[in-house]
């Protein structure tokens, strides 16, 4: 388990560059930001997967494909096109802050899931989590930049609502697939994974290309960085990030991967203050230590359930060696 939450903190390290990157380009649309990630993803994943791509497309079946297609549009293109328009209308703090809600949601969407908690053993982590979630959204209003258009805000604040919902679903889905699923390693779902997202950023792109007017040139855009940038966050983000978390959703029970997804909103946090050249304020110092105390309190409270019995410490949902894939068929079934 304790490396699974290790390796969930790796992910939200990787994973809190994607809040910073548009701001970087806000010259460029969340279409434009989402095809150039996910195409760079899919070349990498298409070179990961070459030397044993026949043989391993010869084992997925239909359910496999459907999966990966779900997962590609729900985790990775719908949720940044809409990540990356909540950053351009409502700011960098808003959208960390409700896209920061994750945790709750999963938790409560994952209550009834093989290894979960009870949700009165959480509720206490829990409120910490929404006390420090609560000191984010104060401090935002508080320190506002320019004001931007009441509408521009609502769309900004709507879409990354919709980011929430959308990798909620799709990390609760993602864990349940990959533990009834124990033949992939999270390796070669992830590198899967990745191909598929290529290949719709792909169809995306180019319909977009075809149908769409074209944009002027101007010194705003600037496409060396715009690929720079694109090409680190497919290679952080989404090849090192993702199977880092394919690991850690394999080795902790759903309740406490909902609580690993705030490392991802401590290190969007972090990299801000670091762009900005600025440290926390007093109420993001509050919630960052808030945030790490839920965290902390909630892997101490799944650690005692793990110990408490033999049997759920062999338990296949905690691990993802090879070894126990007869286990695993057994839990499946």
């Amino acid at each position: 388990m304790w490396i699974g939450v290790l390796c969930g903190l790796l992910a939200g390290a990787m994973w809190g560059l994607v809040f910073i990157v548009p701001e970087m380009l806000g010259a460029f649309s969340p279409l434009e930001l989402a095809v150039g990630r996910y195409l760079a993803y899919g070349a990498m994943a298409f070179a990961l997967l070459l030397p044993r791509l026949k043989s391993l497309f010869a084992t997925l079946v239909p359910a496999d494909y459907a999966a990966l297609v779900r997962h590609a549009l729900a985790g990775n293109i719908v949720y940044y096109m809409l990540l990356a328009a909540g950053v351009k209308y409502a700011g960098l703090a808003p959208t960390s802050l409700i896209i920061g809600m994750v945790p709750v949601v999963v938790t409560l969407l994952g209550r009834k899931d093989h290894g979960a908690l009870p949700l009165r053993r959480l509720a206490l982590p829990l409120l910490l989590v929404a006390a420090g979630i609560a000191c984010i959204n104060v401090d935002s209003f508080l320190h506002a930049g320019p004001a931007a258009s009441a509408g521009e805000i609502a769309l900004g604040v709507a879409c990354a609502a919709g980011a929430l919902l959308c990798w909620s679903w799709y990390a609760l889905d993602n864990a349940r697939y990959l533990k009834r699923n124990p033949q992939f390693s999270s390796a070669q779902w992830s590198a899967l994974y990745g191909l598929s997202t290529g290949v719709i950023a792909l169809l995306i792109g180019a319909a977009s290309w075809l149908f769409s007017e074209p944009v002027p040139a101007t010194p705003a855009r600037d496409w060396q960085l715009f690929w720079t940038c694109n090409a680190l966050l497919a290679l952080g983000a989404s090849v090192i990030g993702n199977q880092l978390w394919n690991v850690a959703s394999r080795r902790v029970a759903v309740t406490l991967s909902g609580q690993l997804i705030l490392f991802e909103t401590l290190f969007a946090l972090l990299y801000g203050f670091l762009y900005r050249a600025q440290g926390p304020r007093a109420l993001e110092l509050a919630a960052i230590v808030l945030l790490v105390a839920g965290v902390t309190w909630s892997v101490h409270a799944h650690a005692g359930k793990r110990d408490a019995s033999g049997r759920e410490a062999l338990d296949p949902d905690f691990a993802e060696d090879d070894g126990m894939a007869g286990a695993a068929h057994r839990h499946q079934t």
